[in-house]
């Protein structure tokens, strides 16, 4: 994967603002989301932290419309989200999910075209531009290669980023495949299937996508390089948000620890690089008997 890309100011410059958001499930015994506020601003990665059940696959739903805040209020791009026309908000944001099914056999060349569906007419066949579109995000997510694979032949990892390369796809503007002005990605928990390479590939690409004026919104389990990749962190415990700011305002090992449950130790990135310092999570073996606990990496 690759990433070289100019500053591209979103207009508006407002991504997404929820405002004590409070949504709860017939028959929970406690809301899934209770008063909670969040911000993904145009032009940052935003890591949305967590552990299992702590609302975050609620709130991703909020923010993308599919289903509405029983108190508070959700903006995108500076508008209430319920003023967004369906296709207009289609055409804007790039959704890669956890994982999907298809009921038909698919290419990923097929695939990553279904990401240009939401810029053409009832008919409508692919313009230059939208081909041009889908060529730059299959080089760009290093799927060229295996453009004419069938999907379902693909690995985790490889399936994984052909759907990023279909939301690249869908909200770039122009032939050169850049994200459109005020176009912004969610990307539920996308590096779970790759392996090393990629996975600090992705986080790269998307570091450049967010610096070139996109709103990046990123659920992830993985602490460490959240840390060194997005600008702001908000980690979420039983619904609520427990910690918002810098990585280094939310990882701390008081809130780690006591959010995930498990002690941990936070330490700097050794670097090199520009993550010079970022805090790292090492987990502690509390199970040792005697002594002090044995740091543990990892997140």
């Amino acid at each position: 994967m690759t990433a070289t890309f100019g500053r591209r100011v979103p207009e508006g410059g407002a991504g997404w603002v929820a405002r004590d958001v409070h949504h709860a499930y017939p028959g929970s015994a406690r809301p899934a989301l209770d008063g909670v506020s969040l911000e993904a601003r145009a032009g940052e990665l935003t890591a949305l932290l967590g552990p299992n059940g702590a609302g975050k696959s609620t709130l991703l739903s909020l923010l993308l419309g599919t289903a509405r805040p029983q108190r508070g209020t959700v903006t995108f791009g500076g508008r209430p989200l319920a003023e967004w026309p369906r296709a207009a908000l289609a055409r804007t944001v790039g959704v890669v999910p956890q994982s999907e099914t298809f009921a038909f056999p698919v290419t990923v060349r097929a695939l990553v075209e279904m990401g240009r569906y939401p810029h053409l007419g009832p008919w409508q066949r692919a313009r230059a531009v939208d081909r041009a579109a889908v060529e730059a995000a299959l080089v760009r997510c290093d799927m060229g290669a295996l453009a004419d694979r069938g999907v379902a032949t693909l690995s985790g990892g490889e399936r994984q980023r052909a759907r990023l390369a279909r939301a690249l796809a869908q909200v770039a503007a122009d032939g050169d495949g850049l994200p459109a002005p005020g176009a912004a990605l969610v990307l539920d928990e996308p590096t779970a299937a790759l392996d090393l390479a990629h996975e600090m590939a992705f986080f790269a690409l998307v570091r450049e996508l967010a610096r070139a004026g996109t709103t990046v919104l990123l659920v992830t389990h993985n602490l460490d390089l959240a840390s060194r990749h997005a600008d702001r962190l908000a980690l979420l415990s039983l619904g609520r948000v427990a910690a918002a700011g810098t990585p280094a305002e939310v990882l701390t090992a008081d809130i780690v620890s006591r959010v995930y449950g498990w002690p941990v130790s936070v330490v700097p990135y050794p670097g090199p690089g520009p993550a010079h310092g970022a805090p790292q999570v090492v987990t502690l073996d509390e199970r040792r008997t005697g002594g002090e606990p044995r740091p543990r990496r990892g997140s």
